[in-house]
């Protein structure tokens, strides 16, 4: 599932998900795929606009939701077993005692780690980037390992 800077570099999404494809993933675009052996309802939505998300192929499987946007969680009908998100970059730059410095669009309070909404449970992965400068301060890149 693309964030936003996929979408401004222009870069060819069908090339994309041939790349994904050819290796036994996929470019999720508002769209679910099965994982795990079926046990899984991976479901991935684009980040320009709130879709709504179809009924999971398999009721008694899991659902994880990968969504760009954190703050899109408040726009889900319905109940996830997880939510994963990114963008926020977990803040970047996180002053102690007061959190970070400064968010991008489509974050709210959700900027960094784990939540529990009426959705279900969403962690915000800082991810490894930056924006606009290339530092980190007080928020170490992450490249997380969740087992379900």
């Amino acid at each position: 599932m693309p964030g936003n800077h996929d979408y401004w570099s222009g870069a060819s999404f069908a090339d994309i998900g041939q790349c994904f494809g050819a290796t036994g993933g996929a470019w999720l675009l508002d769209e679910q795929q099965p994982a795990a052996g079926g046990k899984i309802n991976l479901v991935g939505i684009t980040c320009w606009r709130p879709c709504e998300v179809p009924p999971p192929l398999n009721p008694d499987a899991k659902t994880v939701l990968l969504m760009h946007y954190p703050a899109w969680i408040k726009q889900q009908a319905g109940r996830f077993d997880l939510v994963l998100a990114g963008h926020s970059h977990g803040g970047q730059v996180r002053l102690p005692f007061y959190g970070a410095v400064a968010l991008p669009y489509g974050v709210d309070e959700y900027d960094l780690g784990l939540f529990q909404t009426p959705s279900g449970p969403l962690y915000v992965n800082p991810g490894i980037g930056w924006y606009h400068i290339d530092l980190r301060f007080n928020c170490r890149p992450e490249v997380t390992v969740i087992e379900l």
